[in-house]
């Protein structure tokens, strides 16, 4: 199975050939069939240590896995965005990640507090795949989940003031003292 260039979003690179054809009818995606999609979207990914496929970023990792079996075969995408929050900010990440959650459909965020007291946030999309889906409803799918999880990153630095904290290495003013 091949995925059909033309039905990737063109994200500045190379145009796509439009003479490639893949299936019509449903299919049952794989890691090689990510992996392809990654390729022509120009993606760097690593497979890691549990077989999943990882694509980094600078300040989280995307990853694309399968779970289940057969006809209850998922496919998660699980973006982990490794800024450390003080469980001090816990509650007004909650709030702003609420916020994202009701207005968004995807990535869903939700936090998780680390044993050192350190907050940090996942956002997950999955698609019931054991039973076949169009292969175009996949790629676009894929393709808006790892959008969405670019866009979820820039706005979580808007939110928070946290170019400034990067650019300066000190931590935004809140307007507390």
């Amino acid at each position: 199975m091949s995925i059909d260039p033309s039905s990737i979003p063109n994200f500045g690179g190379q145009e796509p050939d439009p003479e490639g054809s893949g299936p019509t009818g449903p299919v049952i995606p794989d890691q090689e069939l990510v992996k392809q999609l990654l390729d022509q979207m120009e993606l760097k990914y690593v497979v890691d240590e549990e077989g999943d496929l990882a694509a980094p970023w600078e300040e989280f990792r995307t990853y694309f896995m399968f779970r289940g079996e057969e006809e209850q075969q998922v496919f998660s995408v699980r973006t982990f965005y490794d800024r450390p929050h003080p469980i001090e900010d816990k509650p007004k990440l909650l709030e702003s990640i609420d916020d994202w959650n009701r207005r968004t459909l995807w990535p869903k965020v939700y936090s998780h507090t680390h044993d050192d007291g350190t907050v940090r946030l996942i956002g997950e999309a999955q698609l019931l795949i054991g039973t076949g889906v169009s292969l175009e409803h996949f790629v676009s799918s894929v393709v808006s989940w790892v959008r969405a999880s670019i866009e979820f990153d820039k706005w979580l630095v808007e939110q928070f003031g946290l170019e400034k904290d990067a650019e300066s290495g000190e931590k935004p003013d809140d307007g507390a003292e």
